[in-house]
């Protein structure tokens, strides 16, 4: 019976084995031959969906003879290959008319030139063993470019005749690639993502404002008794940016080997060691990795700094901020600057006048290169109080930098070490060491010295602070940070602190992840909401509030919230309903929990929801599209005597399954109910008369504008007051920023840089009158953006791209009008989105070095109707009683 069973298993051993042909050789090269392929090398640039009419780039092509140069006695699969590039042609690869076609007339001599042609010409080897190149051999002395052309196409003979994954060396670098083989034919794969190469570039640390890259790479051989008959290979690569899928592009990489006819050729070169045999046949070979080399490019055309500032100055004037123009001259400085010396740098900012010094330190901070922090770090003197503008501009760009590197975080960490004249410039130097540490963080360095000192600074500076306003300014530089180590500070600030660091406190555990919020920070926003252990305003309160419910809540959590409505001061009441109903709307995380609470009749009644008041909840789209979509929301609550406590505006941003704070503009106002003779709220007695805004600008928190602080204060600016907005923020953001060099499978390098910029103005203001019993509340932003993406190939002796430029300008406004003649106090929201234009451009290249070009231009125009976001449907009847008001008061009183 064993003998059986193992004559069973011999037999199925042997027939699976006969079903499976595994290669043990590699292709070989027959000796004293010599096989004639035809090669062509193809780069297509277009947009993703484009036609191959319409896409710009060139075709190389020539007659490639291949022939066996030494075989080793010992491995005959271990050959020394000679290549020989012949009849080389460049030419366009789409047919247009001869007048646009920039090759006619021309040929491959005249566009590479001499030495170019006899450098590509000249014979190079490789070391072919089992169908693997293990070695690459060439001259010392050829061009980069051509060098790596070369590269591409000896990778073409890399192949390997058993299925399977394997990691594989080619020009393209160490990459993962994956084998199929069927009777004649092979198929690889290549994981391009996975491709190790040292590459140049960087990139925006959000996904929402960065570019996605999604390659592939195929090649399909053709063998004829286990050698390449044919070759056909295709790289694709569709870069986009993530917000607007509109501008995007892709390179197509094609490369095709066909065998011709094989002749007699070369005898092989006797030896047994393959240096011997290299040196026999020219010494001057040099071996080189089969990686392609890094090639720098200068622009050479392109205009001096000082040059492209004069042509480009009068885009930077203040009144012409607000245009797209000025924020796509901001992207074309920003090159410009990234290309100059710090002595230029330097040469500009001094020789400018004050209405454009402030765009111009914006644009050279976001260049974010070493000359450019430098000739700042000379430029802006802390030391003496001047330039407060100046120096704070250069602070929050560099908290909004799209890739800060350490030498940003030493220079401001060194800045909070010395001396700073002026006290809210050393306070928002502390704000933004908090921003770069979160965005180093979030680039892989949290663990190096410069960032383990900064988190240092502030966490001791919290610590050892005893000031009420140091301790603000490090609790708003926590906020930035969002260090982990962090939230047991601001859980102690949050509970025991006192008015606005209290605020400050639980607003900033309002930013961390759900992931930090853990049981013991939700029991301590329990206890400040219920108020177990001291009585707390209500702005906290309802922070604490907020925190829970959007961090998985527990079912009594949720109970116990909404148990609370109607025992809560009356705004207060209401503004929590307003909470739970927009949860429920907008369908957010905590609204089927809140449901399933809903059933029991205790909590969901007429009683508990039926409060009236002014204060209110409400979340919407602003944006709703596949690529990505924007949300806001605008909380209002107001004291019991009618004026406005805290309003809070908030713009996000998603995409990719990345959400981004756009935009967050915070009024709070306290202790001003003794101008109309009314009582403050529990808990809010003893507080100062206060008013001022706070704002988040692309998740980073800017130091907060006060408007007036203490009665003497209010009184003197309210008589004063011309009702003009205060400036919150305004100037120039760098939002996108992405640059990568793409090595492409033929030896050619692709370049792809994608920039957009923000021309921004914030400003708000809160107007006040006795006389009409009236009070607004405005928060008014303008701006423009550009994006750009610019995808090139410049072979060095042929030059194609693409640009597509997206162009836009918008207007979004909020303002409260509380009309508090008559109780109850009316209340009228309104925020309104101004009409938007959309003008995008694409502009398509070829050039040749001798001044010959072709160019392509189209442009599209659409225009988006602006319109007033809806809110509650209690403020539409609100809106219209104070409308209606307004237009029925006489203008004068004659």
């Amino acid at each position: 019976m064993i003998q059986l069973t193992l004559l069973f298993f011999v037999c199925i051993f042997s027939t699976f084995s006969a079903s499976i042909q595994v290669q043990t050789t590699g292709p070989r090269l027959n000796n004293d031959k010599t096989y004639k392929y035809f090669y062509t090398t193809e780069v297509l640039i277009d947009r993703p969906r484009g036609s191959v009419q319409d896409s710009v780039g060139f075709k190389i092509s020539s007659d490639v003879d291949v022939s066996l140069v030494w075989r080793n006695p010992a491995n005959k699969d271990d050959q020394l290959v000679r290549f020989e590039m012949k009849n080389i042609k460049v030419e366009s690869v789409t047919e247009r008319p001869q007048n646009k076609d920039i090759f006619t007339g021309t040929n491959a001599a005249k566009i590479l030139g001499d030495n170019y042609m006899k450098s590509l010409q000249r014979p190079f080897l490789v070391q072919w063993s089992f169908g693997k190149v293990k070695s690459f051999f060439s001259y010392q002395d050829e061009p980069t470019v051509l060098l790596n052309m070369k590269r591409g196409l000896a990778s073409l003979f890399q192949i390997q005749l058993n299925p399977g994954s394997v990691s594989e060396v080619d020009v393209s670098g160490n990459c993962k690639v994956n084998y199929e083989t069927r009777q004649n034919q092979v198929t690889k794969v290549k994981d391009i993502a996975s491709c190790k190469i040292s590459k140049t570039g960087f990139s925006t640390y959000n996904k929402v404002t960065g570019t996605s890259n999604k390659g592939t790479s195929s090649t399909i051989y053709i063998l004829d008794d286990n050698f390449i008959k044919s070759a056909l290979a295709e790289e694709n690569h569709v870069l986009t940016l993530n917000a607007y899928n509109a501008v995007a592009g892709k390179i197509v990489c094609k490369q095709k080997l066909e065998l011709k006819s094989t002749q007699s050729g070369p005898k092989e070169t006797p030896g047994k060691q393959i240096g011997t045999v290299i040196k026999a046949v020219d010494p001057k070979y040099v071996q080189f990795p089969l990686v392609a080399d890094p090639i720098k490019s200068d622009c050479k055309s392109c205009p001096s700094l000082l040059q492209h500032w004069q042509v480009n100055r009068k885009h930077f004037e203040p009144q012409n901020l607000s245009k797209a123009e000025a924020a796509r001259s901001f992207l074309s400085l920003i090159q410009s600057l990234r290309r100059a010396k710090k002595s230029d740098i330097l040469k500009l900012l001094k020789s400018e006048k004050e209405d454009v010094l402030p765009q111009l330190v914006d644009a050279i901070t976001f260049a974010q290169t070493s000359e450019s922090l430098a000739a700042m770090l000379e430029f802006l003197d802390f030391t003496n109080g001047s330039r407060p503008l100046l120096q704070e501009r250069f602070l929050y760009a560099c908290g909004l930098a799209s890739h800060p590197n350490e030498q940003m975080l030493k220079a401001l960490i060194a800045k909070s070490k010395g001396t700073i004249a002026n006290q809210e410039i050393r306070e928002t130097v502390v704000i933004i060491i908090g921003a770069l540490i979160k965005r180093l963080c979030q680039s892989g360095i949290c663990d190096h010295p410069s960032v383990l000192e900064a988190k240092k600074l502030i966490i001791e500076g919290l610590e050892k602070a005893e000031k009420p306003a140091d301790i603000k300014n490090h609790l708003l530089a926590l906020k930035n940070a969002i260090l982990p180590e962090g939230v047991p500070l601001l859980l102690r600030y949050a509970e025991s602190g006192e008015g606005p660091v209290s605020s400050i406190a639980i607003s900033a555990l309002q930013k961390y992840d759900t992931t930090f919020i853990n049981d013991e920070v939700k029991k301590a926003m329990n206890r400040i909401y219920h108020q177990n252990y001291k009585i707390h305003e209500k702005t906290v309160r309802t922070t604490a509030a907020d925190i829970i419910l959007n961090n998985n809540p527990s079912y009594m959590d949720i109970k116990n919230l909404l148990l609370s409505i109607g025992d809560l001061p009356m705004e207060m009441n209401k503004y929590m309903l307003s909470v739970f109903q927009d949860i429920l709307q907008f369908e957010m995380p905590a609204s089927k929990l809140i449901r399933q609470v809903l059933k029991d009749m205790r909590v969901h009644n007429y009683d508990r929801f039926a409060k009236t008041g002014s204060s209110s909840a409400f979340s919407g789209y602003v944006t709703r599209g596949l690529d990505s979509s924007s949300t806001y929301s605008l909380d209002i609550l107001y004291s019991g005597s009618g004026i406005l406590r805290r309003s809070n505006m908030d713009i996000f941003l998603y995409s990719k399954n990345t959400e981004l704070h756009a935009i967050q503009v915070v009024i709070e106002a306290q202790g001003i109910e003794s101008l109309i003779a009314a009582t403050a709220d529990e808990g809010e007695e003893d507080l100062e008369s206060f008013a001022g805004m706070s704002a988040i600008l692309f998740d980073v928190q800017l130091r907060p504008v006060t408007f007036f602080q203490g009665y003497s204060d209010l009184m003197a600016k309210m008589f004063s007051a011309t009702g003009d907005p205060i400036s919150v923020v305004k100037g120039l953001v760098l939002l996108t920023d992405h640059s990568e060099t793409i090595q492409l499978q033929s030896g050619l390098k692709a370049n792809a840089e994608f920039q957009g910029g923000l021309s921004i103005d914030i400003s708000g203001g809160m107007d006040f009158s006795l006389w009409y019993r009236e009070s607004k509340t405005s928060v008014n932003n303008r701006g423009a953006v550009v994006i750009t993406g610019n995808i090139t190939v410049d072979s060095g002796f042929v030059n194609a791209g693409m640009e597509t430029r997206l162009e836009s300008e918008s207007s979004f406004d909020f303002v409260t009008t509380v009309k508090f003649s008559s109780y109850p106090f009316l209340v009228c929201m309104q925020m309104d989105k101004g009409a938007v234009p959309l003008r995008q451009y694409i502009t398509k290249y070829e050039s040749l070095p001798y001044g010959k070009s072709y160019i392509s231009r189209k442009r599209r125009v659409q225009m988006v109707a602006g319109s007033e976001l809806p809110l509650h449907q209690e403020n539409s009847n609100m809106c219209r009683q104070v409308i209606a008001e307004q237009d029925s008061s006489p203008d004068s009183w004659f």
